[in-house]
């Protein structure tokens, strides 16, 4: 994943691009860039790996290094950027925040129909960013050139370009899955993935940016490019996991959404009498704590942490690239409270499970640590299908997922076909896979949230929201 922020104002923009850019460091971090302009220097452009480093250390000096009126500023999970281009339209920088599925096809398609060379890296890949800037150039303005690589792309592209005459162009990915917004202050306007960076630093947010819209940013204001589609599939993930509490997206608080989710699975185990004898309420830190907080006020079981995670070294626990390093470091983290589990049963809301692998460690850890029986909650109902979108989950495979591997075991292949059962408390597959998940990961009890329940949370229409991960819809 990744995220990005960029400004345009009567004054030197990079302190607050610099802070703007920081704010969106939970959204990925294996590289992070910033690009300014500046009459006199022109086009600068600073990328650094982050994935030991965090954004704020290694750009701090980025004050001395540029300067300039208009700046981008990009954190991402995967290819080096912002990256400079010279073009038929000139030179400019660009940031996209996505995956391209089809960057093989698409790389044969440009090389075909103009000649030409890719930079390549290691392995021989080329960075999907310069294969969008090449689908842009095959059109003759920037407008044209955004609309077409969008339609060519299989998966998901957000795009923010800093051109050589200080203007901004911002673009939402095709149907919404990723939000956009624009913020206004007295002295010019900023662009945005979360809401907050922009509030942070005295912008208010002026606008969202419909599915597809394509604008153009200066400090007088916002000029529209391209209108918004009609189809919107924005990602629920972000409000059960990935967005900060503190962000909105389509007027729909992050924060506020979890605890309502946490509300409904309690309205849920209250009829179904599935909380019976639990002493506390806890989530797994951290994106899991508001579901659970909102699960404890309705159920009114007491809500209580009873481990915490030692984050002042290590983050965010998939940091390490290794899988076998990242597990090792999400158990040293966890620190426990012993008197809130030892002789407890213990009720834990966790945003979502997947592999199930730090999950399994988690139980564990909470039985070593004295805990009578552990009851697990997911914000988000099972999921069964990877991220083809937005690459949120790591698991190269379906059968990575847990949810499938266990239909796999329960009934073969076969049981592929019943998903929708599976994914259902009240029938038997649906009890069956839940079964199974509790004893892999020696669980009390499991329970999903409920498709039904999720968007009830979110509280928009459901043609509006992406659930492919949960029931495979596009």
């Amino acid at each position: 994943m990744g995220g990005f922020f960029g400004a345009v104002c009567k004054t030197d923009v990079v302190t607050d691009v610099f802070f703007g850019t920081d704010y969106h460091s939970h959204l990925g971090t294996r590289n992070a860039g910033m690009a300014a302009f500046d009459t006199g220097r022109r086009l600068q452009r600073v990328i650094h790996n982050i994935e030991n480093s965090p954004f704020r250390t290694r750009f701090e000096r980025i004050t001395q290094e540029m300067r300039g009126n208009a700046a981008i500023g990009v954190i991402s999970d995967f290819d080096p950027q912002p990256l400079l281009i010279r073009s038929v339209m000139g030179t400019y920088a660009i940031c996209v925040i996505g995956v391209v599925n089809n960057a093989n096809a698409l790389i044969d398609r440009v090389l075909n129909f103009g000649g030409g060379h890719f930079d390549a890296m290691t392995g021989g890949a080329v960075n999907s960013t310069e294969l969008i800037a090449a689908l842009i150039s095959q059109k003759s303005s920037f407008t044209e050139g955004i609309r077409f690589a969008q339609n060519q792309i299989e998966g998901t592209a957000s795009i923010l370009l800093l051109k050589d005459d200080g203007t901004l162009i911002a673009a939402r990915d095709k149907v919404g899955r990723l939000p956009v917004m624009i913020g206004r202050r007295e002295d010019g306007m900023c662009v945005t993935f979360e809401s907050f960076a922009a509030q942070k630093l005295g912008f208010e947010i002026e606008k969202e940016l419909g599915p597809g819209e394509i604008v153009q940013v200066t400090a007088e204001g916002v000029t529209q490019l391209s209108p918004p589609g009609e189809k919107m599939r924005f990602c629920s993930f972000l409000w059960s996991y990935y967005g900060y509490p503190t962000s909105t997206y389509e007027g729909v608080n992050v924060e506020v959404m979890r605890y309502v989710n946490g509300r409904i699975m309690a309205r849920h185990d209250k009829e179904m009498n599935n909380n019976e004898g639990v002493d506390y309420v806890g989530g797994v830190p951290d994106s899991g704590t508001p579901h659970a907080i909102g699960y404890s006020n309705e159920s009114g079981l007491p809500f209580a942490r009873a481990f915490i995670k030692y984050t002042p070294t290590w983050a965010r626990s998939f940091m390490p690239t290794d899988q076998t390093q990242r597990n090792r470091v999400a158990k040293m983290k966890q620190i426990p409270v012993q008197e809130l589990i030892r002789h407890k049963s213990l009720l834990f809301v966790d945003d979502s499970i997947v592999r199930g692998t730090q999950l399994r460690e988690t139980v564990e850890f909470l039985y070593e640590s004295g805990a009578k029986a552990v009851h697990m909650r997911s914000a988000c109902p099972p999921i069964m299908y990877g991220c083809k979108f937005l690459n949120f989950s790591r698991a190269t495979s379906d059968l990575e997922l847990i949810a499938r591997r266990k239909i796999l075991e329960i009934e073969g292949e076969e049981g592929f076909k019943y998903i929708e059962e599976y994914s259902d408390f009240n029938t038997e597959r649906g009890k069956k896979l839940r079964a199974a998940i509790c004893d892999e990961l020696h669980l009390a009890s499991l329970e999903f949230q409920s498709l039904e329940g999720i968007v009830e949370a979110i509280g928009l229409p459901k043609e509006q929201l992406c659930t492919y991960c949960w029931n495979g819809e596009e």
